[in-house]
């Protein structure tokens, strides 16, 4: 998915307070994508920018695309990173430079690795569901995975257990005893949590990962918090358990990961180290290089904004930049 703008949105917006001094609610902002498509944004934001190596989050929908085309994202470009696509409503099409063109359903996942480079588009087919409603995220690749080569998975069956009041679907990494065959390249959680009654549950957590909750539709409390569909709760470090309740049938996606600690440069579709890694990626993209060709779509490649005037700065996960 492309990223279309950096992302100027306040940690604490006016009138959205702490409840808890270890967890800040983030509401996100619209951003439009592609031609059709209005997604809300919640990482990265000025002062949080990751959970772990989830280092972008788009939650789009739920919208009704029956008279409408859907998604329409031409070719553009990736490098330093894994995009994860999850779908609640709806299909996309998914096509790269490595030849894969795989359509993603609701219960299905797709992760794509861009390693030193890849390209690829996002549509809804033609004859599309009625809703569009999912997400789709990024997660930084470590200095040994990042120059490694692109790759491509479609996996239609993910671990899916009850939990007391919860039913989880295990995206990427570890939750629970349980592991997904998604691969990844640091210690990482992504699951969708849905509450099947209204009584309290629990879910187990790591003190060693720091964690946030988005919530996709519905309505539910975290730890006594307020979380609105289309809010990001960031939970930090150091819980053990979180405690859920809220109205069944409620929808949520759990991000988690040890601690990001490298400093990264994000700029439109890259994640690098450095300013001068973005410039070599975006001079690559436009000159045709490293990325190959979407074959069969319909529309030309993307092209790389201008780059701002200043050197782009590698900044931490709490958006400190580095020395």
């Amino acid at each position: 998915m492309e990223r279309t703008e950096s992302m100027p949105a306040q940690t604490r917006p006016p009138g959205v307070a702490t409840t808890d001094p270890g967890s800040v609610l983030l509401p996100g902002h619209d951003v439009p994508l592609g031609r059709y498509t209005t997604v809300r944004r919640l990482l990265p934001q000025r002062t949080r920018r990751m959970v772990g190596a989830w280092c972008f989050v788009d939650h789009f929908g739920p919208d009704d695309v029956a008279q409408r085309p859907g998604m329409e994202v031409p070719p553009h470009p990736h490098t330093g990173l894994q995009t994860v696509t999850w779908l609640l409503d709806g299909e996309i099409l998914h096509r790269d430079s490595l030849g894969n063109v795989q359509p993603i359903r609701p219960g299905q996942l797709n992760v794509m690795t861009s390693g030193h480079g890849i390209a690829h588009s996002e549509r809804s087919p033609a004859d599309h569901p009625p809703l569009m409603h999912g997400v789709q995220l990024w997660v930084a690749l470590p200095d040994s995975a990042r120059g490694g080569p692109a790759d491509f998975a479609h996996h239609a069956q993910l671990p899916r257990w009850e939990e007391g009041a919860l039913r989880v679907t295990l995206l990427v990494g570890e939750l629970g005893g349980e592991r997904s065959p998604a691969r990844v390249h640091t210690p990482l959680v992504g699951a969708q949590v849905e509450l099947t009654g209204a009584e309290q549950a629990s879910l187990p957590l790591r003190p060693d990962f720091e964690y946030a909750l988005l919530a996709l539709d519905g309505g539910a409390q975290a730890d006594g918090v307020r979380v609105a569909p289309g809010a990001l709760l960031w939970l930090g470090t150091g819980r053990t358990g979180l405690t859920i309740s809220g109205e069944p049938g409620t929808r949520l996606m759990l991000l988690g990961g040890t601690p990001f600690e490298e400093p990264l440069v994000m700029w439109w579709n890259f994640v690098g180290r450095s300013h001068e890694e973005i410039l070599t990626a975006r001079e690559d993209w436009m000159a045709g290089r490293r990325f190959g060709t979407v074959a069969d779509d319909p529309d030309p490649p993307l092209p790389a904004p201008t780059l701002p005037t200043v050197r782009l700065k590698a900044r931490d996960r709490a958006g400190r930049t580095s020395s």
